[in-house]
């Protein structure tokens, strides 16, 4: 008896199913410069491939090691990893213990599961989504909010009165109402996707009856002599300061997002007819805009050009995660000219759409210019628009 159970123990080590991990296995990168992760099945000389959703850089995978690395969600992506591989060695050793023959074949991606509650599935769809870095960062904000509610929460918890409990644990933590709405969002998403995967039940839907609630908000700008005053300051600033000035006026000039100031290289800077444009794609929308930076503002964004054009990386050599202490240098540097308002670094972006309008340029245009991708969203700044109405009509001699 004992010795046949040791052969059936050596014949089952000898099927066994090997697991690894392979990076790239198609050789090719996608547009964003990522290659997939898939779990490679090895069985009597059989191999299966099975998708992770997992998409990194070259630079983020330890062929070595068989792992992620350099990612801002490393830990989190290399448990998800480990987590997939153990469920399909659960498939595996279930059919061995019911005395049941396996087969590399039986294994199937329909038979995982790796989350069981809705916060493990939204935690996983965040990791394997292939979102951008920011976007990413931006849910995970989302999820991190939610389990600061309720450390794990089930499907079944997912109810009409869970969304209104929510929304007030939110409201009580002094969360601003748009940014509660970006959450719910964010929230929505998920939810959808559990039903689009037959996680959870179209009929039970709670986002049915409950309304994500926004509030507009006020777009502040810098009025022209406010601008006069940030372009003519008198003091000497430290070298830290001064970027984040030029940055900041560079994006009143271009209307650039922070996102995409601190991305713009000297590749996408370019003379075209012997004037100097701005080439680049948005990182938050992909939306390719094309600047003309020598009309724009009386090509003032080409002198703070100049003074950066041999940076070698980015042109201000600026991290992106940077973005809060630039608005805090930004606050400085405002109290120092007597500007008494609240300035963000999109203040800048708001700026260069309000003057623009004011001075006449067409909605269209601006929209060409910010990268928007509908004109709706450029059709926020109505209240400038109206204001050149007025101008426009004082110039005129009515009868």
């Amino acid at each position: 008896m004992f010795l046949r159970v040791f052969i059936q123990k050596i014949m089952y080590n000898m099927e066994k199913v090997i697991y690894n991990l392979v990076f790239n296995r198609k050789k090719q990168l996608n547009s964003e410069g990522k290659a997939l992760i898939q779990i490679e099945a090895y069985q009597n000389r059989q191999k299966k491939y099975f998708s992770t959703k997992v998409y990194v850089k070259p630079s983020q995978w330890d062929n070595k090691r068989r792992a992620v690395k350099n990612h801002p969600n490393m830990d989190a992506l290399n448990q998800y990893l480990a987590d997939y591989i153990s469920s399909l060695e659960r498939i595996e050793l279930d059919m061995v213990q019911n005395g049941k023959q396996f087969n590399i074949k039986d294994l199937s991606g329909k038979n995982i599961d790796i989350s069981t509650s809705f916060t493990a599935f939204m935690k996983g769809e965040i990791m394997h989504g292939n979102l951008k870095e920011s976007t990413l960062k931006n849910h995970m904000s989302t999820l991190q909010v939610l389990c600061s509610y309720k450390e794990d929460v089930s499907f079944d918890e997912l109810t009409f009165n869970f969304l209104c409990d929510f929304e007030y644990y939110l409201l009580k933590h002094q969360y601003h109402r748009n940014t509660i709405a970006k959450h719910m969002k964010h929230l929505k998403r998920y939810v959808n996707l559990a039903i689009n995967k037959d996680l959870f039940d179209l009929q039970r839907y709670p986002f049915r009856k409950y309304k994500i609630k926004y509030m507009e908000s006020k777009r502040g700008h810098l009025t022209p002599e406010e601008l006069e005053k940030l372009e003519t300051i008198n003091v000497n600033l430290r070298m830290t300061l001064r970027r984040s000035l030029d940055m900041f006026l560079f994006s009143c000039y271009t209307g650039l997002r922070f996102s995409d100031i601190v991305n713009i290289k000297q590749e996408n800077f370019h003379i075209i007819d012997d004037k100097l444009w701005l080439i680049y794609s948005s990182v938050k929308t992909d939306v390719n805009v094309r600047l003309p930076l020598f009309l724009l503002f009386e090509g003032k964004a080409q002198v703070i050009y100049e003074r950066y054009k041999s940076n070698s990386k980015t042109l201000f050599n600026m991290p992106l995660s940077s973005n809060s202490n630039v608005n805090k240098q930004l606050k400085r540097i405002c109290q120092m000219v007597d500007i008494d308002k609240k300035v963000s670094f999109h203040t800048a972006r708001h700026t260069n759409t309000t003057l623009l309008l004011y001075n006449g340029a067409n909605i269209t245009t601006v929209q060409k210019l910010l990268g928007h991708k509908s004109v709706r969203t450029t059709e926020i700044y109505s209240n400038i628009m109206d204001m050149t109405v007025v101008r426009d009509l004082e110039s005129m001699t009515l009868k």
